[in-house]
């Protein structure tokens, strides 16, 4: 798959079939719309092209909006291409780009641009300034600029019983396994492994602390995680605290609220890891975070976390 923000990268003489979106998540919904416009641009001989944008809408004309999404632009990009997709176009998403009429947006972006032959949309699709154009309107320009326009309808999109809001309410609550069944897939968060305290080592559950390389990446909800990560070809299970280390004796540069920490403890793994990228994937919360009165009594708690995720996983 070929991923460019410029449409100058676009053959004038290339034809294309597109859909448009933000497609966060790429969650089970969104692949049935990607298998339609793969069909489509393989009967018509055509390549497929989705085009979305970035940042988020609503990050650009909601300045306080804290909307946190699902995928980077590089996991969305992963995922498409894994669909089968030919080309995304990532077109930057600003206060002036909203403000395109219409018509322009058909023109300049659709039809110049992407040369668009076949547009395959959602019936309450809405564009332009103010999102005052519909899918009825697409199809009179259509009619005007020489391509066909398919609808997906409000029975399929129903069908489909999933959205990013949901997934994302569903991590918000820690519920990561629902957010798989809409996802597809589990819910996965990639960062670099920094320096730490290492007070998990003391107590016998060395972890390696994980700083998201997306800042607008949705962290789960805080508390403890049954996960795995693949290292060097070997699927490896471990457990995943996610919060402020409330029983850890405080120093300055706390976490908070915004910017939890996200520690990992992999299970019979012993690799130095430091300063690598891991890809963690949740499979079940265990509990809440919490305070306890001492050292002693986490690591306690510790190994009946352990106990808990092993006896899950031996399950799987």
């Amino acid at each position: 798959m070929i991923r460019t923000q410029s449409l100058a990268d676009f053959n004038k003489d290339m034809q294309t079939v597109v859909t448009i979106g933000t497609f966060d998540g790429v969650h089970l919904g969104h692949q049935k719309i990607i298998a339609q416009l793969v069909q489509k641009a393989k009967e018509m001989g055509l390549p497929s092209v989705v085009l979305t944008f970035f940042p988020h809408p609503r990050m650009v004309l909601q300045q306080d909006s804290h909307i946190k999404m699902l995928q980077s632009i590089d996991e969305r990009a992963e995922k498409l291409a894994a669909l089968g997709v030919d080309y995304l176009v990532v077109h930057p998403f600003t206060k002036e780009f909203s403000r395109m009429h219409a018509q322009d947006f058909v023109s300049d972006i659709l039809v110049h641009g992407l040369h668009a032959k076949h547009i395959l949309i959602g019936y309450d699709h809405r564009f332009g300034r103010n999102r005052n154009a519909n899918i009825e309107d697409l199809r009179r320009y259509g009619a005007q600029f020489d391509f066909e326009v398919s609808e997906i309808s409000a029975r399929e999109i129903d069908a489909m019983a999933v959205s990013s809001t949901k997934i994302r309410k569903a991590l918000e609550n820690g519920n990561v396994q629902r957010a798989a069944t809409f996802l597809g897939a589990s819910y996965t968060l990639h960062g670099r492994v920094i320096s730490g305290k290492k007070i998990g080592r003391s107590l016998g559950f060395p972890t390696a602390n994980i700083q998201p390389d997306f800042t607008q990446k949705l962290i789960p909800k805080e508390g403890v995680y049954v996960v795995y990560t693949h290292w060097k070809g070997i699927l490896i299970y471990g457990m995943l605290n996610i919060g402020q280390n409330p029983t850890i004796p405080s120093e300055d540069s706390q976490p908070s609220k915004q910017h939890p920490k996200v520690e990992v403890h992999l299970f019979d793994f012993s690799e130095d890891v430091y300063d690598q990228t891991l890809s963690i994937s949740f499979l079940k919360r265990l509990r809440d975070e919490e305070k306890f009165p001492s050292l002693d009594q986490l690591k306690a708690q510790l190994a009946l976390d352990k106990k808990k995720a092993l006896s899950f996983i031996s399950r799987l």
